[in-house]
């Protein structure tokens, strides 16, 4: 059985017509950037996350990059964030000039660890940390309350890195009530991408920004466009961010079944977590599985605490294991081999950390498929495998 780490091709036989229908309206239209399906889509989006405001953009890269932009990141100044994610988190810091200063991770959640950023945020005798980006990995919120709560100690700016986290709901508790917030409506700003692996994957590049405050989505929007108002007018420097209306069109067709693909990525992770207790490999320690760590006031899960963009396993002998699924044709990655405090790029800096939760996350961690066409029999015969590699 061959078993894909992703199958877009299942999801596209589902939605070809609606996919097809809309892309064909845009192009007759002729209104390729921006315009009404863009208009439409940033109304959806902000809605669906609880913001007021949201900006199309380019890619999940250039929604970072153009949030540090307006909140007047610059060279010099540094940026607290995590040392386990994809690169664009840092890779935009380091574009604009800015350090960036890393706080490790929590090693239940892999998301980064509130006290560890305390410490960062203490060690910073020169007040040179200006902003802080957490990254809501894997689809799990990283923990708002806290991260919040020293933020505004140190009145710095909260980015939230939602790429792999659109639905995803973190909770705020008060007494007996708890408020369940969605990513991208907590910090200054929340950003998106639309990267067609993504829980909402668009059918190339795209991006987007969320905030509630007014002033800094017209910044953002302005700075999208060369910072340019009215045409050929340019208050600051900006660049070209914007978001093509195909793209917007396929997505708005797509975020109508959002919901229900998170579902289904939630049934296969519980499917996966019985497979593997049943299997005996979670009593043997040769796999952990993720955990969904937010729970209600009465310890109940919302059902969108982890939207499981993807299911990772924490395992012994992880490259053997890799090596051994790829061989029986079942698809797996590692996110993230090299964690971003050990990049090359760094040069000398990258001696200065020592990161051991995100190093260790580096080396024993998998993604297994998760996609919501997947099957019982596909998810069996994953589980199978590994016992089998560990027999």
């Amino acid at each position: 059985m061959k078993v894909p780490l992703l199958d877009l091709q299942a999801q596209f036989a589902d939605l070809e017509d609606e996919l097809t229908s809309a892309v064909t309206q845009v192009l007759r239209s002729t209104w390729y950037i921006n315009g009404p399906e863009v208009v439409g889509l940033e109304k959806e989006v902000a809605e669906y996350c609880g913001a007021n405001h949201g900006i199309g953009v380019s890619s999940g890269t250039d929604a970072l990059l153009v949030a540090l932009m307006a909140l007047d990141i610059k060279e010099g100044d540094e940026v607290l964030t995590t040392p386990y994610s994809f690169f664009a988190t840092m890779g935009v810091i380091l574009r604009l000039g800015a350090r960036p200063v890393f706080a490790d991770i929590d090693p239940v959640s892999y998301n980064i660890d509130p006290q560890k950023m305390r410490q960062a945020l203490e060690a910073d005798k020169d007040k040179k940390i200006k902003a802080i980006i957490p990254v809501h990995l894997y689809g799990q919120c990283a923990d708002m309350a806290e991260i919040l709560k020293i933020a505004a100690e140190y009145k710095l700016p909260v980015i939230e890195d939602a790429a792999q986290a659109i639905g995803a709901e973190y909770p705020f508790v008060d007494g007996d009530e708890v408020k369940w917030q969605r990513a991208g409506s907590m910090g200054a700003a929340g950003c998106f991408s639309f990267f067609p692996s993504k829980n909402l994957g668009g059918i190339g590049d795209g991006g987007m920004v969320t905030c509630q405050d007014e002033e800094l989505a017209k910044k953002i929007e302005l700075l999208r466009n060369h910072g340019a108002h009215p045409k050929y007018y340019h208050s600051m420097v900006g660049g070209n961010f914007r978001l093509d209306a195909i793209q917007a069109a396929a997505l708005r067709v797509k975020l109508r079944y959002l919901d229900s693909w998170h579902k289904g990525r939630k049934a296969n992770g519980e499917l996966y977590n019985r497979l593997f207790a049943e299997s005996g490999l979670i009593e043997s320690g040769k796999v952990v599985p993720p955990a969904a760590v937010y729970k209600g006031v009465a310890g109940e899960e919302n059902s969108a605490s982890h939207i499981y963009n993807q299911y990772i396993i924490r395992v012994t002998d992880r490259d053997g294991l890799r090596d051994w699924l790829l061989k029986n044709e079942i698809g797996c990655e590692i996110y993230y081999p090299v964690p971003m405090h050990k990049q090359e790029c760094l040069g000398s800096d990258a001696d200065n950390w020592s990161m051991p939760e995100a190093e260790k996350a580096a080396a024993e961690t998998l993604a297994l498929p998760v996609y919501p066409e997947l099957t019982d029999e596909m998810q069996t015969y994953v589980v199978e495998n590994i016992k089998k590699y560990y027999q």
